[in-house]
């Protein structure tokens, strides 16, 4: 197998070598002979020296290559001389040891061999090739040409030693597949998130110059991206993008967030966009609806975000401005009247939380009991261990007879669901922490009341859903529409001090995320007999509990103000790990905390923010979710180690982003 060609003397070399000749020349010409006669012999010495340095060099290569091609066949030789596609072959290091004519080609006959890969394909680990983590590699841009590139990995020596592999590099090009790539039309949908309320913080004078500058902004967005824009509606709009330009947009990560949030012309609250991006679909039609999907998740999660949805794959930009509070009730009083005819025409209603349920799950679903107990309908609450965050709350119902039958587990729940059984989930939309997906799937209907950031794998195709991350908590959603459902509703205390309790834990006693209609929920339910001491009395530890908490919080170390800690082997309460999370903001200097809990191979971690750090950003990039406050996350077959790296990671790169 011979190389197609090999030049003595590199680019840089040939350099060197044209200036020492230009020296020696203008030595000569102004009367230097002697060091003239000097630097002419030094560059004779160094022209041979090149010569016999780059023949043993050849020699080298070219003894790699007759020892690799008595590994061959004749056919697999000459395929591989005549291959048609552009080839390179490196060694085990990712030095270039071979390469084609057509590879020399799209080079222009530039010299590579014994350089690295690297230089060839920018930002190449050859760990990654020889780990088999990666095979292939794309729209590598060569020559102002774009190229995929695989890798296959051949071992030339029988005794399968490592360092005698010779990996393969097979060039693909799709130069002319990208042009009409990124020329393909993608859909932009932006809606202004709070345009009504923020025209009300305006004078009138000022109302249309705010309204002027927001779609001002919008439309030289569009101008930069050679978008065709469209108003449809008093605060909607729609794009269509080419690809190319909606790639560099996606590296920027959308900085029209920050330019829209800049506006101030008198109003009291920030402008935000929420933006769905539709792309990758096998027609406009197609390409628009992803974009109305991942608008719907933008807003669901809060506003202020852009989603970009590519068929199955959503990207997330943005999300991390606190969410703004409704100053109205009216769709909590729509939810509550299509909630009464739902709950009216069922014959039996479920409710269910999430997995490992805390006290803001089980009051709420204590709360809509009540309801629809007052409707004289009936209901039953599934629960299933652990309950340990909830043991006291539910010992406290036991000693009531009305609950008797109340709580069920799911086997008892399939038992008793029929076709015209309606289920309503609370505290959670994601499919991965539901308590039972199964009885999802199963039961027909189905209604969703949460105050989460709507997640990428929420529940579809629920017929009724109260999604609204403002508020502080589900207990709030709930004892709002408790207000609404029936005309002189009536809770037993206990039931009262449930949502109470609930509110109290997601607040952190009215510290985060408390809004005026928080402290009007709270009010309503201490009207209806809530006690206060009794709610304090819930959150009562006994002296190990305090222990195993102080423990925890011993472990912590802190690292740019962000503590991180690991519960010991022997403690395996989530509940713990989160109270932990919470007592480490307590500390002087710290703005965010994490804490890891080990139960069996599954690792859960806790995290929790005064604000500074975007905590649910972060349990994001993990898989899990939540707020800017409190989020967490699971780690399936997950070693401790594993979950530090990749939480460190992920804290690394959200204040990377957080400095842009």
């Amino acid at each position: 197998m011979d190389n197609n060609r090999y030049n003595y003397f590199s680019p840089s070399n040939r350099v060197y070598m044209i200036i020492i000749a230009l020296l020696t020349a203008l030595l000569f010409y102004y009367g230097h002979n002697f060091e003239g006669i000097v630097v002419l012999i030094l560059f004779a010495v160094l022209v041979v020296y090149n010569i016999k340095s780059s023949e043993v060099k050849k020699d080298e290569w070219q003894k790699f290559i007759e020892d690799f091609s008595m590994k061959l066949d004749t056919a697999t030789r000459n395929t591989l001389i005549n291959l048609p596609f552009p080839l390179i072959i490196t060694g085990n290091q990712g030095n270039i040891v071979w390469y084609n004519q057509n590879m020399s080609s799209i080079l222009k006959q530039e010299q590579i061999l014994g350089k690295s890969i690297s230089t060839i394909i920018k930002g190449l680990e050859i760990s990654a090739i020889t780990e088999s983590k990666e095979n292939h590699f794309e729209y590598i841009n060569i020559k102002e040409r774009y190229y995929h590139v695989y890798t296959s990995i051949v071992h030339v020596s029988d005794n399968k030693n490592d360092k005698d592999d010779i990996i393969l590099f097979y060039f693909y090009d799709i130069t002319e597949a990208k042009k009409i790539y990124d020329n393909r039309e993608s859909v932009m949908l932006i809606e202004v998130d709070n345009l009504d309320d923020i025209l009300k913080t305006v004078d009138d004078g000022q109302r249309p110059l705010l309204v002027a500058e927001i779609e001002r902004n919008i439309n030289n967005y569009a101008q930069g991206l050679n978008a065709l824009v469209r108003k449809y509606a008093s605060n909607k709009y729609v794009l269509s993008v080419q690809e190319k330009y909606l790639e560099e947009e996606i590296k920027k990560k959308f900085d029209i967030l920050d330019v829209i949030r800049e506006i101030s012309m008198g109003n009291k609250l920030s402008v935000t966009l929420s933006i769905g991006v539709g792309r990758g679909g096998n027609s406009p039609l197609e390409n628009h609806n992803f974009a109305n999907s991942a608008k719907e998740l933008a807003l669901g999660r809060g506003g202020d975000q852009v989603v970009v949805k590519y068929g199955e794959r959503l990207l997330f930009f943005g999300g991390k401005t606190k969410e703004v509070e409704k100053r109205t009730r009216v769709r909590a009083r729509v939810i509550a009247h299509a909630l009464r005819d739902l709950i009216n025409e069922s014959s039996t209603v479920f409710i269910m939380g999430h997995k490992n349920p805390d006290v803001d799950c089980v009051g709420a679903a204590v709360g809509l009991n009540s309801i629809i107990r007052n409707l004289k309908k009936e209901s039953y609450i599934i629960l299933e261990p652990p309950n340990s965050g909830v043991k006291q709350l539910l010992e406290k119902f036991k000693k009531d007879p009305d609950y008797e039958d109340v709580f069920i587990n799911s086997e008892a729940c399939k038992a008793r669901m029929d076709e015209n059984s309606l289920l309503i989930i609370v505290d959670v939309h994601n499919k991965g922490y539901i308590l039972n997906e199964e009885l999802v799937k199963e039961i027909k209907r189905v209604v969703i009341i949460d105050h989460h950031r709507k997640s990428a794998d929420y529940i579809e195709n629920a017929i009724l859903s109260y999604m609204e991350p403002y508020a502080s908590s589900t207990s709030e959603l709930i004892t709002e529409i408790i207000q609404y459902i029936i005309d002189k509703p009536k809770l037993k205390q206990l039931e009262a001090e449930s949502l109470l309790a609930g509110i109290c834990v997601d607040t952190k006693n009215f510290y985060f995320k408390t809004g005026v209609r928080t402290f009007e929920a709270a009010s309503f339910l201490r009207r209806l007999g809530a006690d206060t001491v009794d709610v304090k009395k819930l959150f009562s530890d006994d002296l190990n509990t305090y222990i195993q908490r102080s423990e925890i919080i011993k472990s912590a170390t802190v690292e740019n103000n962000i503590a991180i800690a690991v519960c010991p082997p022997y403690i395996e309460d989530t509940v713990l790990a989160a109270q932990a999370a919470d007592e480490l903001l307590n500390i002087t200097g710290i703005q965010a905390s994490f804490v890891f809990v080990k139960i069996e191979n599954d690792l859960y971690i806790s995290g929790r923010s005064l604000g500074d750090v975007n905590v649910q950003v972060i349990m994001e990039a993990l898989g899990g979710g939540g707020h800017m406050n409190i989020a967490g996350t699971k780690l399936f077959n997950t070693t401790v180690e594993e979950g530090l790296k990749a939480l460190k990671e992920a804290i690394d790169k959200n204040l990377m982003e957080g400095e842009k």
